[in-house]
C-alpha cells in the first residue's frame, strides 16, 4: 500500500496543529524538510508521526529545546524508545484509583441538595472536578476518594468552604513531602542517569527503577500518617478529658508492673472558669463527638479540637516554607 501524501494544509488538519507552526519546526530542525515536486511540498505518514510525537512531550511539559536534543539522539542511533518508555511511566497513574464522572444532579445531591456554585467552582479550581465541555453538566473526578472524604465531612457538618481551605492547605505539606522524597532517590537511586543524555537501555532501566519505586511514597506517608494520627488524637484527648475527670485516684487500681495513671486535675471552680461564649453548631457535628466521647465530654472534645487547629496554624506560620 502506498504511503499517504499530504499538503501542508492536509498535514496540520491530521496532526492537531497549524501551518504555522510546522513550518517552525521545520526552521527549528525537528521536522524533516518535505519533498519538493515541482512547485508543491509532499508531506508523508513519518511526517504526521513526528509531528505527533512532539506534542506528545510537549503535553507533559517538554521544551521544544529538549525534544529536538531527543530527536536528535534519535536519529544518530541511540535510541527514543527507552526515553519515551521512561515518559510513559512517570506520567502515569500512580495510584490503582480509577477517575469517575458524576453529574450536577448528582453532585448536588450528594452534598445535602442545595446548589452551591461558589463550592463548585473551588472544586473546578482545585482540579477536584473537571468538566466535560463534551457532555455539559457532567464533570470528570479524578478522584472518587478524595469527593468521597468530602462529602463525609460535608455530610458530619464541616463547612464546604473549610473542607477546600483545609484540602489547599494539606495540598502545600504533601508537595514538600513529594518533593523531598523526590531530591532523596534523585540523590541515592537516579543520580547515575543525569548530567548526559540517556542511551535506550539507560532510560529502560531508569523507568523499570520508576515502576519499583513509585508505590514506596504513598505507602510510606499512609503508614506514617496512621502513626501520627493514633498518637497525637491519643494524647490530645486524655489530655483534655483528663482536665475534666475527677481529682482522686484509688491506689489499688495500678497494676503491677505497670505506672501509676497521672493525677487528674479537678473541674475548674467557680473563679477559674474561663470566659464562655456561646457558639451554633450543626446538630450532625454534637451528634457525632457524642457518639465517640459520651455526652459529658462533648464540650471539652470541641474545644481541644479548635485549640488544635488554632496551635497548628500558629506552628505553620512559624515554618520556614520551602
Amino acid at each position: 500500500m502506498p504511503e499517504a501524501e499530504y499538503r501542508i494544509e492536509d498535514l496540520a488538519h491530521h496532526s492537531g496543529t497549524t501551518v504555522r507552526t510546522i513550518r517552525a519546526y521545520q526552521d527549528r530542525g525537528l521536522l524533516p524538510k518535505p519533498e519538493r515536486r515541482g512547485r508543491a511540498n509532499v508531506y508523508r505518514d513519518t511526517h504526521l508521526a513526528r509531528l505527533r510525537q512532539i506534542g506528545g512531550l510537549l503535553d507533559r511539559g517538554y521544551t521544544l529545546a529538549s525534544i529536538k536534543e531527543l530527536l536528535d539522539a534519535w536519529a544518530t542511533g541511540r535510541g527514543l524508545g527507552g526515553v519515551l518508555g521512561l515518559v510513559a511511566e512517570i506520567d502515569g497513574p500512580w495510584s490503582d484509583e480509577e477517575p469517575g464522572r458524576i453529574t450536577r444532579a448528582d453532585l448536588d445531591e450528594r452534598f445535602g441538595g442545595t446548589q452551591d456554585d461558589e463550592a463548585v467552582a473551588d472544586a473546578i479550581g482545585l482540579g477536584i472536578l473537571v468538566p466535560l465541555p463534551s457532555s455539559p453538566g457532567e464533570f470528570l473526578v479524578p478522584s472518587p476518594r478524595e469527593l468521597a472524604v468530602a462529602a463525609e465531612l460535608h455530610a458530619a457538618g464541616v463547612p464546604l468552604r473549610a473542607i477546600s481551605g483545609h484540602l489547599r492547605e494539606l495540598r502545600t505539606q504533601v508537595e514538600h513531602i513529594a518533593s523531598r522524597f523526590l531530591d532523596f532517590t534523585t540523590e541515592h537511586v537516579f543520580q547515575q542517569f543525569l548530567g548526559h543524555p540517556p542511551s535506550d537501555e539507560e532510560a529502560t532501566e531508569a523507568a523499570s527503577l520508576v515502576r519499583r519505586l513509585r508505590p514506596l511514597a504513598q505507602q510510606t506517608v499512609d503508614a506514617e500518617l496512621a502513626r501520627a494520627m493514633r498518637t497525637l488524637a491519643t494524647r490530645h484527648l486524655h489530655q483534655h478529658l483528663d482536665a475534666w475527670a475527677p481529682n482522686a485516684v484509688p491506689s489499688d487500681s495500678t497494676e503491677a508492673g505497670r505506672e501509676p495513671a497521672p493525677e487528674r486535675m479537678a473541674p475548674p471552680t467557680e473563679k477559674q472558669q474561663p470566659a464562655m461564649e456561646q457558639v451554633a453548631l450543626p446538630a450532625a457535628t454534637v451528634r457525632a463527638v457524642r457518639a465517640l466521647v459520651g455526652s459529658g465530654n462533648v464540650a471539652a472534645f470541641l474545644t481541644a479540637a479548635a485549640e488544635r487547629e488554632v496551635q497548628a496554624r500558629v506552628m505553620d506560620g512559624l515554618l520556614p516554607r520551602p
